[in-house]
């Protein structure tokens, strides 16, 4: 791809690809169907009903005009202030309008301008249709590496979720950087992205066409790791992955052995090493996994069950939404026998792909919290 940049807002510049980008989202997609691949479309999954009624609610245009690669709705969200980076027609922030309740705010954040036109047309009629009085929903037009720029204040999102939009960008670790600034303290980033079995060539990264396709961009999954560390967050946690085909010859042969899939990964803007390891206790109090809580793919906490949970983990719990989710109680506590211990997790999307044995949904879905106290404040 060409390198010209050309200047936009507020002093972000405004790369080739990201033209490339607008256009292809803009103007070349007009449906799902017009998707090469399967990477921006989310595998069929069974979802929660409360989550599915939302959905059943969005507009039928806006849905039309999604290409997201799972279905990502991190649970705990009754009041919480959400952003979703890439929000392109506005699917993903009305269905989350709902579950947050008229306490909450979603923003979406999008730079195709024909994609926001979409979604701030039904704004009226998803608050009308969910019975609020106004609105909690806003759009903002503007770059995933610049959200400070967008006018977006740095500390003030709870959740940031994003929905196979990342690998569009060419500088990853600023949109790390930018999600982590505007997060809380507590706050979580939890996305669904492409990742890459290597480090991709440069051929496969100029071709325009697989870069629209959420293929181009993809970033190698170890490099997540890095980059997260460098930016401050606590280490990736990865929640499911599910395998990447692409049905076209001719861009199968040009992707030759490399291997692709779409993963959900959450990262926490949490302290580092301020916590020992504990046992902790779930109480149940999450809407929609009252039974059984799938934190990532090591943890999986049951309602009223002692497990044990390294410093990292419990730094994770007790700083986040869900510190009143659960009991903590020192290792060696009066419950120390009953102690679960956790199995072998892994960060490896394709390791995991292969534990599975068959495709899984593109990500875990949970819901919002029984009282808003829980949740986000």
């Amino acid at each position: 791809m060409a390198e010209e940049n050309s200047a936009c807002a507020k002093g972000f510049v405004d790369s080739s690809i990201h033209v490339d980008v607008k256009d292809y989202y803009g103007k070349v997609l007009k449906k799902t169907s017009d998707l090469k691949s399967n990477a921006c479309v989310a595998p069929a999954q069974p979802i929660p009903a409360f989550i599915r009624q939302a959905l059943k609610k969005v507009h039928p245009e806006v849905t039309a005009r999604y290409y997201g690669c799972g279905l990502v709705v991190p649970e705990c969200l009754e009041g919480c202030r959400i952003l979703d980076l890439g929000s392109g027609s506005g699917r993903d922030v009305y269905m989350l309008s709902e579950l947050v309740g008229e306490k909450g705010h979603v923003t979406g954040i999008d730079m195709t301008e024909d994609q926001l036109d979409v979604a701030r047309t039904y704004v009226d009629y998803h608050t009308k249709e969910f019975g609020f009085k106004k609105p909690n929903v806003s759009f903002v037009q503007g770059y995933i590496e610049a959200l400070t720029e967008a006018g977006l204040e740095k500390s003030s999102f709870d959740i940031i979720i994003s929905n196979c939009v990342v690998n569009l960008s060419p500088d990853k670790k600023r949109v790390l950087a930018e999600a982590y600034s505007v997060l809380k303290d507590g706050g979580e980033l939890y996305f669904s992205d492409v990742y890459s079995s290597g480090r991709i060539t440069e051929e496969i990264k100029n071709h325009k066409v697989l870069w629209g396709e959420c293929i181009g961009g993809a970033l190698w999954w170890k490099d997540l790791l890095q980059l997260a560390e460098e930016v401050g967050f606590s280490p990736p946690h990865l929640v499911t992955a599910t395998v990447i085909t692409v049905d076209n010859k001719e861009l199968q042969d040009i992707l030759g052995d490399f291997k692709f899939v779409s993963a959900t990964y959450r990262l926490f803007k949490v302290p580092k090493g301020a916590t020992k390891p504990c046992q902790v206790i779930y109480n149940g109090s999450i809407t929609g996994v009252e039974d059984s809580f799938q934190f990532d793919t090591q943890f999986t906490f049951k309602v009223d069950e002692v497990v044990e949970v390294d410093g990292e983990v419990a730094t994770i719990l007790t700083h986040s939404r869900f510190r009143e989710d659960f009991t903590f109680q020192p290792q060696g506590g009066p419950r120390e026998s009953c102690g679960v211990k956790p199995k072998a997790g892994t960060v490896d999307p394709f390791q995991l792909v292969l534990q599975l044995g068959k495709q899984q949904p593109g990500s875990a879905t949970g819901g919002c919290c029984s009282t808003p106290s829980a949740c986000c404040k």
